[in-house]
């Protein structure tokens, strides 16, 4: 017996989101016996995008139940049986979450329809239910609501029962959701992903046709991997999972190559999970202006609300503000002038004898903008060229990073069976590469926060 079912959502994630809509069908094997939907007060606000997709209001679900108040009936209903979707992991991640937050452990099989359709109806570019659907000929009425998607599930489910019956192939029994590996692709297995090595490096996701999906780094690559595999937390997350069929890694040893390297081989590849991204490794950034004085200001901005390339980057606001408040004490700047104190008169700096006065122009701009540059100066490369030496693939072998004529020039590798290497013998190791604001701030955030080895000036 199968539970075949969809949900609709405040939005992607089962960690911030909550159900609005529920449907489900239960399936003998041969024709529905049951069916049960009903809309779900999520009890938090539903964003304008998501009524515009799904054509659920706040004021729609208002006076409908809670989930807590129809949890025993889907309990019910999916007893005994495989719980179905599209895209299943998505819908389960949901549930388990709501039935989690009751003190429950929801645990059921499942089986996805997209997987299922994968197996037995290849060659399709696209398996979303609402273009594989249009290309099958099975009409879906109401689509983006629960009831409409889990009846076109129905129609397809019924025709990959079919499919599989045609091969000679029982459908399988289900998933077992009892760890991450229960989300694999069919083309890789378990021990695929025990070979991979607790190590530092770049990691490579391939689709079942060998195209490269996504590149990532890590100084584990396979607690990494583990943490991709079986991940619900978005639709995005679920839906690559979902196609990596292959993984390959490159070792590096040193986690600054191994950011180096993903970031030059992400601008040149573009995999598509890669491009899909939105959100920035480092979100905030520091940037500079001038006032009506002359006084250069200093402030931190969400990268992408300036036209302009940041000073450097941070991974979050509370660096981005300890870092600027414990530079603003070194270069003895002005709070005020640096963000860090809104007012109209003096900095609270200016009040205990820690700021010239630069916030209300008794300090001279010229003067003031002389200890900011100095600040600015550390931004950039070192005007000295550079060779920056760290740990390698064994103990024998060391990363080399050059830095030349302030550009970036690339990384390479260099076994150490001497003592001593000349300037030129380290310099020959590298592979060139390009030098763009990127690969700038990985090296001075990286530099910042970081100890190498060694750096050779030359």
């Amino acid at each position: 017996m199968y539970a075949i079912l969809d949900i609709e959502t405040t939005g992607g994630s089962p960690k911030d989101c909550k159900i609005t809509e529920i449907a489900i069908y239960i399936h003998d094997g041969s024709k529905i016996t049951e069916e049960y939907s009903t809309l779900i007060n999520p009890e938090v606000n539903i964003p304008y995008f998501i009524t515009n997709l799904t054509g659920i209001s706040n004021e729609m679900v208002e006076h409908s139940p809670r989930f807590f108040e129809v949890a025993r009936k889907i309990v019910e209903l999916t007893e005994g049986k495989i719980v179905v979707g599209h895209n299943v992991s998505f819908d389960y991640g949901f549930i388990k979450s709501e039935f989690k937050q009751l003190g429950y452990d929801f645990d059921r099989k499942t089986l996805c329809t997209v997987k299922l359709s994968r197996k037995y109806i290849p060659g399709y570019r696209s398996y979303s239910l609402g273009k594989l659907c249009d290309t099958l000929g099975i009409g879906i009425t109401d689509r983006h609501r629960a009831s409409g998607d889990a009846l076109a599930t129905v129609k397809l489910f019924e025709l990959l029962m079919q499919k599989s019956a045609e091969t000679g192939q029982e459908l399988p029994l289900g998933n077992q959701h009892n760890g991450r590996m229960s989300n694999l692709n069919e083309f890789l297995k378990p021990e695929d992903i025990y070979k991979i090595p607790e190590e530092c490096g770049v990691y490579y996701f391939h689709d079942s046709e060998g195209n490269l999906i996504y590149i990532g780094k890590s100084k584990n690559i396979r607690k990494r991997v583990l943490d991709h595999i079986g991940n619900t937390n978005s639709r995005r997350a679920s839906e690559m999972c979902q196609k990596i069929a292959g993984i390959s890694y490159e070792l590096t040893g040193s986690e600054l190559i191994a950011l180096l390297k993903e970031s030059q081989e992400i601008k040149s590849i573009k995999p598509f999970y890669n491009r899909a991204q939105r959100i920035s490794s480092y979100p905030y950034g520091l940037y500079d202006s001038k006032d009506e004085y002359g006084y250069i200001l200093l402030r931190i901005k969400k990268i992408g609300q300036e036209n302009l390339s940041p000073l450097t980057c941070f991974e979050n606001k509370d660096e981005a503000i300890l870092y600027l408040s414990n530079m603003v004490q070194k270069y003895w700047l002005c709070q005020k002038l640096s963000g860090l104190y809104d007012t109209d008169g003096p900095c609270f700096h200016y009040d205990i004898r820690q700021c010239n006065g630069a916030c209300i122009q008794k300090e001279p701009a010229a003067i003031y903008n002389e200890r900011v540059e100095k600040l600015i100066s550390g931004f950039g490369y070192s005007q000295e060229n550079q060779l920056i030496i760290d740990r390698g693939r064994s103990a024998t072998e060391r990363s080399v990073v050059c830095i030349e004529d302030g550009l970036y020039k690339g990384f390479g590798f260099l076994e150490i069976t001497e003592c001593y290497l000349a300037i030129n013998d380290l310099k020959e190791c590298i592979k060139p590469a390009s030098d763009n604001r990127d690969i700038r701030q990985i090296i001075n955030n990286w530099m910042r926060r970081n100890k190498v080895e060694k750096v050779i000036r030359f």
